[in-house]
């Protein structure tokens, strides 16, 4: 029995002593995250957020299998933020720009109701073409089960385990007409478990017929936004949750299966909320080097090609390993004489310095940013 097939099964409640002491730890977290950052000028704060909600739109995609590339979100994400950045930029990718605008819209906009209609769009920038793959779906328009029940399900060689059946979708309407309701109302107790519990209604009414999973975080966003109050993202909820994916879905399978109970579901999202925001400082501090970096060198007016800009990009975003001319030739797909110009043009305006071993070990960093 599934947690929708029970009357009334959206009166949820919990545990509220076991929740408290978790939820204290995260505001704490959360508070001082908040604190730091506004001690940063307004261009490091948005160059923050750039990089947050690049990582966002990632990795949300990429718990569903959806491989996006980091460059095309990031020159998107910086596009419709109206944000100057450094690096190339990249023309429009139509399979980016849809989850783009998608997330700008839910954290950009976190004032605003939530609707039908703004959830349909937010479908419709998923799937532009009305095809998820080579399957044509409902777009923008609640699943019909004409193909019937909507069903999570897993495969290991031939055998397949069916981990969740969605409500049918002759219920669709009254269900998630009850969750806009309290959605947009005035819902009394903590944002933060409202974004828990929003996460878990939603993706359990599973109204699409493909991409609940990446809505159903945007909600979360959502969520999140209106507790920071601000437009200004500086955590990753999502790549959290793609670190924990087998948590992930194993503590959703759980909350879908188990009562109306679901203190173990906002124990779990909380603690990964926490971890989240622990882990914030690394993108945070990528985010401001970077915009150190760029405006470092706008400031002496040094003019970079596209090729140099690519491969101090991945630099900046933390090289793996030594950066060789071969590394550069493969980064920026050039060749090996094009590759030692570009490397001695950026030695010679004072951006890159090899490094002490010579010969055939030859590599190069990048400046440090107070050099």
């Amino acid at each position: 029995m599934y947690i929708h097939e029970s009357p009334n099964w959206t009166q949820f409640t919990w545990n509220a002593q076991a929740v408290a002491g978790v939820l204290s730890n995260v505001r704490l977290r959360q508070g001082t995250l908040l604190g730091k950052m506004q001690g940063y000028g307004f261009s490091s704060r948005w160059e923050a957020t750039l990089e947050v909600l690049t990582e966002e739109t990632l990795k949300s995609s990429a718990i569903e299998g959806v491989v996006l590339d980091p460059e095309s979100v990031r020159s998107s994400m910086a596009r419709k933020l109206h944000l100057e950045t450094g690096g190339i930029q990249k023309k429009e990718d139509r399979s980016v720009e849809g989850v783009v605008e998608m997330m700008i819209n839910a954290t950009q906009n976190y004032t605003e109701p939530l609707t039908p209609e703004r959830i349909w769009g937010w479908h419709n920038a998923l799937f532009p073409t009305g095809f998820s793959g080579m399957r044509r779906i409902r777009v923008a328009a609640w699943r019909d089960d004409k193909l019937g029940p909507m069903r999570v399900v897993s495969t290991k060689g031939k055998r397949e385990k069916v981990h969740f059946v969605a409500p049918p979708a002759a219920s669709i309407k009254p269900e998630i007409d009850a969750f806009f309701k309290w959605f947009n109302g005035e819902t009394p107790g903590d944002p933060l478990l409202k974004a828990a519990i929003a996460h878990l209604w939603f993706v359990t009414i599973h109204p699409f017929e493909d991409g609940n999973g990446r809505i159903t975080r945007a909600i979360s966003e959502l969520c999140l936004a209106r507790s920071d109050s601000s437009e200004q993202r500086f955590y990753s909820m999502s790549s959290q949750i793609s670190e924990e994916k087998r948590a992930y879905y194993q503590e959703l399978e759980n909350a879908q299966k188990g009562s109306n109970d679901i203190t173990a579901w906002l124990l779990w999202f909380l603690g990964c909320l926490d971890r989240a925001i622990e882990k914030s400082n690394v993108l945070t501090n990528s985010a401001l080097e970077k915009d150190s970096f760029w405006r470092r060198l706008k400031s002496r007016s040094i003019a970079l090609n596209d090729r140099q800009k690519k491969v101090i990009n991945k630099c900046l975003n933390g090289f793996d390993g030594k950066l060789t001319s071969e590394k550069w030739e493969k980064i920026a797909k050039c060749s090996r004489p094009t590759a030692l110009r570009d490397i001695a043009d950026l030695e010679q305006k004072g951006l890159l310095i090899q490094n002490p071993e010579g010969g055939r070990s030859t590599s190069y960093r990048l400046t440090k940013i107070n050099e």
